[in-house]
């Protein structure tokens, strides 16, 4: 009773806000009307790979094509929105603005598209930042997702578990091939941390999948370090317009 006390108090003197846009809104962490219009939440039928919308009935062996033609080195993939719209506006104002404010929202969401994959991973790791880029952003926005998806599904965390060994450059515009060459070698198994990767379950948490190029790459390290299997989950998925059927 306390509690919600305290919580109507807050919010009459603090009114909620929209995540994305911060017109008033009913519900703290929810969307306006017009910025949950504009925000793609991934449902229905989707790669099994990447997470991808995809358009027709569902199906057990549904992936997409670019999967088919590019197999990633994980097993399965969710994703909580398209990256478009407001969903963009969420990670570009999560991994650039210092809004550590939306990770406990977009984590939900995230634990809603992958339900099934939180329930069979056994530890949780992020897509690891080089040390450079942690100074100047203060923080790793995947780590921030990987542990408030740990709280909410009672799995282990370990932040740490890969590492970046070299800086790679920004991937915008770059094509598959390019992504591919930037992320060769950039990422290794934490050797404090081996016992934690061998013969387990390991779900990858990053903000965005595009190519999946840095993903695999953390993926491939994984499987040599002995992962029975290896899923993602990211927030948003990059989508083409004939995936989504637009």
């Amino acid at each position: 009773m306390l509690q919600a006390l305290t919580t109507a108090v807050v919010n009459t003197i603090f009114p909620p806000r929209c995540l994305a846009c911060t017109a008033p809104t009913d519900q703290p962490h929810g969307l306006c009307p017009a910025c949950w219009r504009d925000t793609h939440f991934i449902a229905g039928t989707v790669c099994r790979c990447c997470g991808v919308p995809l358009v027709g009935a569902a199906g057990a062996e549904d992936v997409c094509e670019s999967c088919t033609r590019h197999p990633p080195a994980w097993d399965r993939g969710a994703a909580a929105v398209v990256y478009g719209g407001t969903g963009r506006k969420a990670v570009l104002a999560l991994k650039h603005g210092d809004r550590l404010d939306m990770v406990r929202p977009l984590a939900g969401w995230m634990a809603n598209a992958g339900c099934g994959l939180l329930a069979g991973a056994e530890v949780i790791a992020p897509v690891p930042l080089h040390w450079r880029r942690l100074v100047r952003r203060r923080y790793n926005q995947s780590a921030e997702l990987a542990r408030r998806l740990g709280r909410i599904a009672g799995r282990p965390v370990v932040a740490d578990l890969l590492l970046r060994r070299r800086a790679t450059v920004p991937q915008e515009g770059m094509s598959r091939s390019e992504r591919v060459a930037n992320q060769a070698a950039a990422f290794a198994v934490n050797p404090r941390h081996g016992a934690r990767v061998a013969g387990r379950a390991v779900l990858l948490v990053d903000d965005v999948l595009t190519t999946g190029a840095t993903l695999s790459a953390c993926a491939d390290c994984l499987r040599q370090a002995g992962a029975a299997r290896v899923d993602v989950l990211v927030l948003a998925r990059v989508a083409f317009e004939d995936s989504l059927g637009l």
